[in-house]
């Protein structure tokens, strides 16, 4: 399947801030990156392109190929999450080679002119059958955050938020065990990418 690539709205190269959201089903199905549009529209009162570049089941052997597609859109900030396919036992991508593709990542990512904000995304919790799947998720996770940092970006945590929900809201949220519905995405994770991306809290 094709990658998607697209924006929330208004072009990128007509936006006074482009954001592109680099990562699996979990951006690219998320619903989260036209609501962080919104928010950052509202919180910013400028004008925001959130440019998807992501693709179900992607891993960093994807990502890694997709880079030229991230850098085309000239982003100020790229948020990347790649650690669930990479955790996937199915997908064979072990924790060499991923941190082999997350450091040209990252690397790349920190050596364009100009460069954009990185952060890195721990994204929803995984359960069942797809987290069985997934059982040295957090090994990538941590990883992930480590190559981040270590090439100057930063790091936004979702995980917190999501495990403060009761967990009957949870299941609904995440009623597949691994893909959060468009809203419950939206609602749990779009106010810590605003803050971590504009410094201020500008509410739901």
């Amino acid at each position: 399947m094709a990658a998607s690539l697209c924006s929330a709205g208004a072009s990128a190269g007509a936006a006074d801030m482009t954001v592109v959201a680099f990562g699996t089903s979990l951006t690219a199905r998320g619903g989260w990156p036209e609501a962080l549009q919104a928010a950052l529209r509202q919180c910013l009162d400028r004008s925001v392109a959130v440019v998807t570049v992501a693709q179900p089941g992607a891993t960093s052997d994807w990502a890694a190929g997709a880079l030229d597609r991230v850098l085309a859109a000239r982003p100020d900030v790229v948020l990347v999450e790649m650690a669930a396919n990479d955790a996937a036992l199915h997908r064979l991508i072990s924790l060499s080679a991923s941190r082999r593709n997350m450091s040209l990542i990252f690397q790349a990512l920190a050596s364009a002119k100009p460069a954009p904000r990185v952060f890195n995304m721990a994204m929803s919790p995984v359960s069942g059958v797809r987290g069985l799947d997934r059982l040295f998720l957090d090994s990538y996770e941590n990883l992930h955050r480590k190559l981040a940092l270590r090439t100057g970006g930063h790091f936004i945590d979702h995980r917190p938020a999501w495990a403060a929900l009761p967990a009957q809201q949870l299941r609904a949220a995440i009623p597949d065990g691994l893909h959060p519905v468009p809203g419950a995405a939206a609602e749990v994770m779009v106010p810590a990418i605003v803050r971590a991306i504009t410094g201020r809290d500008c509410g739901r």
